[in-house]
């Protein structure tokens, strides 16, 4: 019997005992075939931030990749209708629940943008994405650009801004035509009152004209965010001057706004974000509401595709 034929049984009478865990008998079938390769860790659905909040996310498709980057309130599943078509059309499609939403955990605190930028950057490092394009919605666009201040553009190809919540939404001597702070009072009062009223109230406006079972959807993803979450993020989103930061952007750009937003006037946010951004693409959609990736998603969709094809 020559040493291959001995391993061989002896592998065969260790797994016939029973005396070791299926794992380990794996292991030893390994050996015995000669295999030198390591046991390939699983990939877990969770980021883990840089004060240990584990963060949700989805990797979906290879290719080139794109990085979604939700809006408050909700999470990465309202980008599912984009980011499977475009995984299925060669591209790696990434979607990440912010700390506070979804199935990422709610720490209570972090909520500030330099703490979010840094979430996103664990997600970039910690996956291993390199030119990517960062595609953020309302509020996530906020996030790209602190995540360019404060981390570089070195691993980015391109970013996308979905309805900005730029550049300042707050109104200032300075930034006369922006929201009055007394707006934002009222959600707080209406969050604090009756929040799931609030987004029943609201969901009709951010999807229009689409069906009842949509907007139970979209609202069922505003139910599963921290209200703490919620109001620290507003606060940041509305008292948070991008202006300067926006303005030194160099990347490609592109930014895309429908002319229906009711949550983010396009004239106040959209508009002057391209006017800052030096050779930006500034695309109108028309008739489209604050939820566009939702409702003109095959639009979107096209645009992100050719844009990141470029």
């Amino acid at each position: 019997m020559n040493r291959r034929e001995a391993l061989n049984s002896l592998a065969g009478a260790i797994a016939a005992s029973g005396l070791l865990p299926d794992s380990a008998r794996a292991t030893v079938a390994t050996a015995v075939a000669g295999g030198s390769r390591e046991p390939q860790p699983r990939r877990q659905p969770y980021i883990e931030a840089g004060d240990g909040t584990q963060l949700f996310y989805q990797d979906w498709g290879t290719g080139k990749c794109l990085l979604f980057i939700h809006s408050m309130c909700l999470n990465s599943q309202i980008w599912q209708y984009n980011m499977l078509p475009l995984s299925d059309r060669g591209f790696r499609c990434v979607g990440y629940d912010r700390r506070g939403h979804g199935r990422s955990m709610q720490p209570g605190r972090g909520y500030d943008y330099d703490t979010l930028a840094d979430d996103l950057a664990c997600v970039i490092n910690q996956l291993g994405l390199h030119a990517v394009t960062l595609v953020g919605h309302s509020m996530g666009a906020g996030e790209i650009v602190r995540y360019l201040s404060r981390h570089g553009a070195e691993r980015v190809a391109r970013i996308v801004f979905v309805a900005p919540g730029l550049p300042f939404m707050l109104k200032t001597p300075d930034n006369p035509e922006a929201q009055e702070r007394s707006v934002s009072d009222q959600v707080f009062a209406s969050w604090y009152r009756d929040y799931p009223g609030w987004v029943a109230s609201g969901v009709p406006s951010f999807v229009p004209e689409m069906s009842n079972a949509q907007m139970e959807w979209v609202g069922s993803l505003c139910m599963q965010a921290s209200l703490k979450a919620l109001t620290d993020c507003y606060h940041a989103v509305i008292e948070t001057d991008f202006r300067r930061e926006v303005a030194a952007i160099r990347l490609p750009t592109m930014i895309v706004q429908g002319d229906k937003d009711t949550a983010a006037l396009i004239d106040f946010t959209g508009r002057r974000t391209a006017q800052l951004i030096k050779g930006s693409q500034f695309k109108v959609y028309r008739g489209a509401p604050h939820g566009l990736m939702v409702t003109h998603a095959e639009q979107l969709n096209n645009d992100l595709a050719q844009f990141v094809a470029t």
